[in-house]
C-alpha cells in the first residue's frame, strides 16, 4: 500500500520508523509547521533523514492541499498524533481511508487531554483506540482497542511513555496489516457512553486540600509532568510531583505535617499525601525536601493559603 503518515513529535517519528523498518511504502510525511525558536519536529527530522517527501501545510482545510494529496495516489492515511483539524475532504482521499491513534478507550475521554483526565478521575484502567476519523472530534468508527492498567502511583508520564506510546505504535502497525488484508473493523461508537474533556490546563489542576487524600493524589499524578498540579505555600505558587498516599497523617487540610528525607508530607481532607519533587514558580524542579530547605518551609507551614 502507498501510505501517507500524518503526525507530529516523538510518536509520529516512532510510527514512521516502525513502518519503514518493515518495508512499508511511505510516500509522504505530513507534520506541523515549524515554530520560530523551536527545534524541528522529530517527525520532520526523521522524514528528511530517510528521504521521505515532507509536507507541512498550516491548514488541511484548503482545496490545494487536498489536490496535492490526491495527486500522490495514496492508499491509506495513518494519523499518529495530529493537533490540527483534518477534514473529511482530506481523510477520504486515500482509497482505503485514514486511520488514527487516540490514547483513550473511545467513546470515553474524547478530546485533547485524554490521558490526564482518566487518572485525575481515578480510573484503574484506560487504553487506546485506533479509529477511522471523520469530521467529528474523535467520533469515527473503531478499528481496534487495547487496554492497560493504571496503577496506584502511575502518572501521566508513566501511562503514556511506558504503556500507551509503545502499545500505540504496535497497534498502528497491526491496524495497517488489517487494512491491507481487508479485515479492519468499523465499529460505530456508542454516543450514549461518550465523554469529552478539553485541554487539562493550569486552571484545572489547582489543589484543593479539603478534598480526600486520594482525590489530591489522583490530581497530582494526572498532571505529572504536565501541566503540573499546584498550590501556594508562603505566597508562592509551587507545582508538586511524584505523589504517594501517606498513612497515618493528621492535621488540618493543607498543613505541612513533615519534611522527611526526600519528601514533603501534607494533610488533605482525610489522611494525606507525600510528594517527592517540587517546582516553585520561576525555579527548577528539585527534591521536595531541598525545596523546603531553600524556601524555609517547615512542619506547621500551610499550603493553599
Amino acid at each position: 500500500m502507498r501510505i501517507a503518515l500524518i503526525g507530529q513529535q516523538a510518536f509520529g517519528k516512532a510510527v514512521l520508523e516502525a513502518l519503514l523498518e518493515r518495508g512499508e511504502d511511505v510516500i509522504a510525511a505530513y507534520c506541523a509547521p515549524d515554530r520560530e525558536g523551536r527545534r524541528p519536529d522529530p517527525l520532520k527530522e526523521a522524514a528528511l533523514e530517510h528521504g521521505i517527501p515532507l509536507l507541512q501545510p498550516p491548514s488541511y482545510k484548503e482545496p490545494a492541499v487536498w489536490e496535492e494529496f490526491r495527486e500522490m495516489k495514496p492508499d491509506l492515511g495513518v494519523m499518529a498524533f495530529v493537533t490540527l483539524f483534518v477534514p473529511e475532504d482530506f481523510l477520504y482521499i486515500p482509497t482505503k481511508g485514514t486511520i488514527q491513534y487516540h490514547p483513550s478507550l473511545l467513546p470515553r475521554h474524547r478530546g485533547p487531554s485524554s490521558i490526564n483526565w482518566p487518572i485525575i478521575q481515578g480510573a484503574t484502567r484506560t487504553g487506546l483506540s485506533i479509529f477511522w476519523p471523520d469530521n467529528g472530534l474523535d467520533t469515527g468508527p473503531i478499528l481496534m482497542q487495547k487496554e492497560v492498567d493504571v496503577l496506584e502511583n502511575d502518572t501521566l508520564g508513566t501511562v503514556y511513555f511506558d504503556k500507551l506510546f509503545p502499545l500505540g505504535v504496535e497497534a498502528m502497525i497491526e491496524s495497517v496489516d488489517l487494512v491491507r488484508e481487508g479485515k479492519a473493523s468499523k465499529i460505530v461508537q456508542d454516543d450514549s457512553q461518550s465523554t469529552y474533556e478539553s485541554w487539562c490546563r493550569k486552571a484545572d489542576v489547582e489543589i484543593d486540600w479539603s478534598r480526600s487524600a486520594r482525590e489530591v493524589h489522583n490530581l497530582i499524578r494526572g498532571a505529572d509532568p504536565a501541566p503540573g498540579a499546584w498550590t501556594t505555600i508562603g505566597g508562592t505558587t509551587v507545582q508538586l510531583f511524584e505523589s504517594r498516599l501517606a498513612d497515618g497523617v493528621g492535621g488540618e487540610p493543607g498543613e505541612i505535617v513533615a519534611v522527611e528525607e526526600g519528601r514533603l508530607v501534607i494533610a488533605a481532607g482525610d489522611g494525606g499525601i507525600s510528594v517527592g519533587r517540587a517546582r516553585p514558580e520561576g525555579g527548577a524542579k528539585v527534591a521536595a525536601d531541598a525545596y523546603a530547605g531553600e524556601a524555609g518551609i517547615a512542619a506547621g507551614s500551610r499550603a493553599g493559603s
